[in-house]
């Protein structure tokens, strides 16, 4: 039997000492030995940052964007490796469809999100300058920078792609290596993609590491450039966030646990409305996915005492024509547990809640003798939730949930809450008002809340998806951590710092002009320049036109716009302005026919609009002057040789009135066309 083994400081090795044996989950075979006993891996972190933190530093976030998108691309060509390996955990086709697919998904999300979004630069300004005197020559700007540590993520054996790479892309993209350690359960599926990223010599040397065994000494050696992330049991998580040297050096910790999540059926809902049926669908789904081993599926099930037998004999009926058995077999639907030790610690958190007073009404016992890690859909009913404190503590993690009822909605609610934290939470319900009260009364409890009616169903992803683009993570129980949610993740990654300065100094640290910091002004007009010829600062300054009261009926006509403030004389004269004033948008208008040159240039088209604000009316009579400023640049990836090669140039606009007060600032977008293509 072979080792699995690690990829550390550059190079596959196998540990010495004792051993872990991986067996098949459905045959019981023994797979593969684990061990990391006498690796060095004070040394992997410095060779990871060394190596991979020095590159990773050095490319700029529209570059790691693209990195993260070449990876995606190349794990997708490779899915059928790493669906042939997660069938030995017991996991059926469906469910290694969110595991390898969802999680190369969202490296995908993540490189878009990078590439639109984020600065061509390793400095990321989080906000707009912050005027901190009276004349505005002190100001600030919180920035974010790559950390100069490694990120060690100790993941769970239910998710080994998805629970790897939906780590890895903000990391990356933050510009930090990191070294995986994946639970040794399912280890051989994270290793096999590892491999796979590491031979297609997409991502520099260092940038990702693999422990296929225990952490050993590891989080010894961090210190306060490092972050240690964690999904797993709350248990197990607690104790390594009180680690000594994470509590000496204050080194940031996200921990996403194993909660007992719930899904209430609202009481406007009976069987004979849609909604009744998606609660049932919702449930099982949840229940059988992955054969329940999952930190967000259904554990409590919330339901009206109206309604609770109701509910009983339906998920009775739909979990009964659940097929359990080996995932190859056509028609089945729910494989095993990844483990015999996993079979043995449901089985035991079953008696236990048993032994607490729920009583069993399907399933509830496994063949503990069988090869294979099956364990049987299993409904669990507790009659008196509010005085049964262990159905809101004890999680049984396999296909294992608990029905319990209520009277009223706020005993609903104070159902909801009685997990002590959860990770996602779902409410089915058709009243919008019984939505908002839920709202109210259970999200502080929870990381994510889906509210699912019939309009909604047809496009769910289901109480059990993390998207990329929200919040993983929750309070209490379920680990007070936060891993996606779009950027939001990203800056888990970074350091936060309050710079000080004049504007001048900020735009020059920031790589972006600012309100206030000095421009340089050209003969020639801007629109005249090539992407690789604008750089942040470059102004223009444009003559003045002055607006008349047949600008403001011309305008009048041809938009429809004849609000009384610019068109009643005498409701003008009543109003807060006392008189008519211009059409916002037609101030708009006049401010591009003074900065706009007309000629066919590299200016390609308008790509959009930003952060108007109107500052001071305009009345008739007023002359404007406009200030045209190069913000920032962001270079737009050619995906062909054929596509012509742009960038996206943000503009600041300042308009201002005869007395040189701002009327209008915004900022607009426009696609420039670059000298240089990528190809």
């Amino acid at each position: 039997m072979q080792q699995l083994t690690s990829f550390l400081s550059g190079s596959w090795q196998s540990g010495r000492g004792r051993a872990r044996t991986i067996h098949h989950a459905i045959t019981g075979e023994p797979l593969w030995e684990v061990t990391s006993e006498g690796l060095d891996l004070a040394q992997a972190r410095r060779y990871a940052i060394d190596n991979g933190g020095e590159a990773l530093s050095k490319m700029t976030f529209v570059e790691r964007a693209a990195m993260l998108k070449a990876v995606a691309k190349h794990l997708l060509e490779q899915k059928e490796v790493f669906y042939a390996l997660s069938a030995q955990t017991g996991a059926t086709r469906a469910d290694s469809w969110v595991d390898i697919e969802g999680g190369i998904g969202t490296l995908f999300t993540y490189a878009g999100l990078g590439a639109r979004e984020l600065p061509d630069d390793v400095l990321w300004p989080e906000d707009e300058l912050i005027p901190l005197s009276k004349n505005g020559g002190f100001a600030a700007r919180h920035v974010l920078t790559a950390k100069s540590g490694v990120a060690v993520h100790i993941n769970a054996f239910n998710f080994p792609c998805w629970g790897m790479l939906e780590k890895l892309a903000p990391t990356w993209l933050a510009g930090m290596p990191a070294i995986i350690k994946p639970a040794t359960a399912s280890a051989q599926v994270t290793q096999a993609m590892v491999k796979s990223i590491v031979d297609s010599g997409l991502v520099p040397d260092g940038a990702i590491g693999l422990i296929c065994g225990g952490a050993g000494d590891l989080l010894d050696h961090l210190d306060f450039q490092d972050v240690v992330t964690f999904t797993g049991s709350a248990q197990t998580g607690q104790s390594l966030r009180i680690h000594p040297n994470i509590v000496k050096n204050s080194i940031p910790f996200t921990m996403e646990a194993d909660s007992l999540n719930c899904c209430v059926l609202g009481d406007d809902v009976t069987p004979e409305q849609p909604e009744f049926a998606l609660f049932i669908r919702e449930v099982v789904r949840e229940m059988t996915a992955k054969a329940g081993q999952k930190c967000t599926a259904i554990r409590r099930i919330i339901a009206p005492q109206a309604q609770i037998q109701a509910v009983s004999d339906a998920l009775i009926a739909r979990l009964q024509s659940v097929k359990m058995g080996d995932p190859a077999v056509e028609g089945v639907k729910m494989g095993s547990l990844v483990n015999a030790d996993q079979r043995t610690d449901v089985q035991e958190k079953v008696d236990a809640l048993v032994a607490a007073g729920c009583e069993v009404r399907l399933g509830g016992k496994a063949d503990m003798q069988a090869a294979g890690a099956f364990f049987p859909p299993t409904l669990l009913f507790c009659p008196h939730p509010d005085e049964s404190p262990a159905v809101h503590a004890i999680e049984a993690f396999g296909p294992v949930a608990t029905l319990m009822p209520y009277q009223t909605r706020a005993q609903s609610l104070a159902l909801a809450r009685a997990g002590q934290g959860s990770l996602a939470g779902t409410l089915v319900t058709a009243d919008p008002a019984i939505a908002r009260e839920f709202i109210l009364g259970a999200a502080r409890a929870h990381g994510r809340i889906q509210i699912l009616n019939e309009e909604s169903s047809k496009e769910s992803t289901g109480h059990g998806s993390p998207l990329p683009q929200l919040l993983h993570g929750g309070p209490g129980r379920a680990g007070g951590g936060e891993e996606l949610g779009g950027l939001r993740a990203v800056k888990h990654y970074l350091q936060r710092t309050a710079v000080q300065g004049s504007p001048t100094m900020l735009a020059s640290v920031s790589q972006q002009w600012v309100r206030g910091a000095q421009v340089q002004e050209d003969r020639v007009h801007p629109f005249r320049k090539y992407f690789e010829e604008l750089q942040p600062g470059d102004s223009l300054l444009t003559p003045r036109r002055t607006l008349t009261e047949t600008d403001i009926v011309n305008f009048a006509c041809l938009s429809g716009d004849h609000f009384y403030a610019h068109m009643d004389k005498i409701g003008a004269a009543e109003s807060m302005f006392g008189e008519r004033v211009v059409h916002g948008y037609f101030v708009i208008s006049a401010a591009a026919g003074l900065f706009v040159d007309a000629g066919v240039g590299p200016v390609i088209a308008n790509y959009g609009m930003e952060n108007l604000r109107f500052i001071e009316p305009v009345k008739p009579g007023d002359t404007l002057q406009v200030r045209l400023t190069v913000k920032r640049k962001t270079v737009k990836r050619q995906k062909t040789a054929d596509d012509k090669p742009t960038g996206v140039v943000e503009w600041a606009v300042d308009v201002f009135n005869q007395h040189q007060q701002p009327v209008a600032l915004y900022s607009i977008l426009t696609l420039v066309a670059r000298q240089q293509g990528d190809f």
